[in-house]
């Protein structure tokens, strides 16, 4: 029975997983209780823009770096309008804030949007934990009496179904159509609107990263943005140059009972095709693979993928607890790139066709860039189109 507080300290946090096994620390943010998935990030940076990808929905984030909180939050860097993860676990406890963007600490922030964090946990001993594991179910729970009713919690855990056939992009998906003109971020301007661009993109929003959106404005793209459960016919009825699939959380195979038909009526067409993470996943379905439950996923800033096309190395940021089944890939669509940690498939292509995805984040920010030409690829091949 892990313990990280001291003695004389009462915990006022609780980790309890499915196998028994507690964790005790301090906690911060908004009392109460989530039950979850447990993942752990290996990001040096970018706390609050992991607590707001909608692609952690279901999920409670250990963070391996210690320092967290040291740069407070504000709200430039939201990736939607409040944090989708369901929890944070900490090494130290978050300190004062000490950068000049900040708006406000991260432990105010968490408690205004309901959302629990632990610190003082031992979270070299849980990431170990995990890997060995795999992504355990927890019960996470804030309570600052210190009073926990460790059975109730531990049967939670056990009880939890899963994300495995959980479709969550119904949960964090837009309610109707928006549009979108913002683009990345550039000192000392800020966000600028996009002016004059041409290129007509239909995004559809399985979780949407607002950096994502971003990236495609800058890359000369004006951006519709639908719901998950849109049509063939509501994304052609647009006249789109192009079709972008978002990232986003759940089990692919449980979205893709809705998502696979209308990208297989997009496939029909000549529109040039681009998804990343879920969205990638969501491809891959349409074109007739399968995708699989990875053991633990891969969450972080900091991960190889080698471009077969080109055998370049990209340091990439990646999210996801499922992967494409590379060996059930169809003839006429290839493997592009592939994750230099496990060999898992990172990225498809259509052999003759302007249609292809990635399973990391080419947006990712702060995070790096190596990425960033696949929203230039897109674009050039819908002006190749319209040429």
């Amino acid at each position: 029975m892990p313990a990280s507080q001291s003695a004389s300290e009462k915990p006022t946090a609780l980790i309890a997983l499915a196998d028994g096994s507690l964790f005790y620390g301090k906690g911060f943010g908004r009392p109460g209780e989530t039950v979850a998935e447990l993942v752990f990030n290996t990001s040096m940076t970018g706390y609050q823009e992991i607590m707001t990808d909608p692609s952690y929905a279901g999920q409670v984030v250990t963070f391996t770096f210690p320092h967290i909180g040291n740069t407070g939050v504000n709200p430039e860097d939201d990736e939607t309008n409040d944090p989708v993860a369901a929890g944070m676990v900490v090494k130290w406890d978050p300190t004062e804030p000490s950068n000049w963007r900040a708006a406000e600490t991260l432990v105010e922030w968490l408690e205004k949007r309901g959302r629990i964090g632990i610190g003082g946990i031992d979270t070299r001993r849980l990431t170990r934990a995990i890997r060995q594991q795999g992504a355990p179910h927890v019960a996470l729970a804030y309570n600052p009496d210190g009073v926990f009713d460790i059975e109730a919690l531990v049967r939670k855990a056990r009880e939890w179904s899963g994300l495995e056939g959980l479709d969550l992009a119904k949960d964090v998906t837009c309610s109707q159509s928006y549009r979108w003109d913002e683009m990345r971020w550039a000192w000392p301007e800020g966000y600028k609107k996009a002016e004059g661009n041409d290129l007509k993109v239909v995004a559809i929003d399985y979780g949407a990263k607002r950096n994502i959106l971003r990236c495609l404005a800058s890359a000369g793209c004006d951006v519709t943005v639908l719901p998950a459960t849109a049509t063939t016919e509501d994304v052609l009825a647009l006249e789109p140059d192009g079709v972008f699939l978002s990232n986003g959380p759940g089990d692919p195979a449980a979205t893709g009972e809705y998502a696979v038909p209308m990208i297989k009526g997009i496939l029909e067409t000549e529109l040039p095709v681009f998804g990343i993470c879920l969205g990638h996943q969501m491809l891959a379905l349409a074109l007739g693979a399968k995708t699989i439950k990875m053991n633990h996923g891969h969450h972080g800033a900091n991960h190889p993928v080698k471009d077969l096309t080109t055998g370049k190395v990209e340091i990439t940021s990646m999210n996801h607890g499922f992967a494409v089944d590379s060996q059930t890939l169809p003839k006429g669509v290839s493997e592009t790139h592939v994750s230099l940690f496990d060999g898992s498939n990172c990225g498809i292509a259509i052999s003759d066709r302007p249609v292809f995805s990635v399973q990391y984040h080419p947006e990712a920010s702060p995070g790096p860039q190596d990425s960033y030409y696949l929203f230039e690829r897109f674009a050039t091949a819908m002006r190749a189109r319209k040429a």
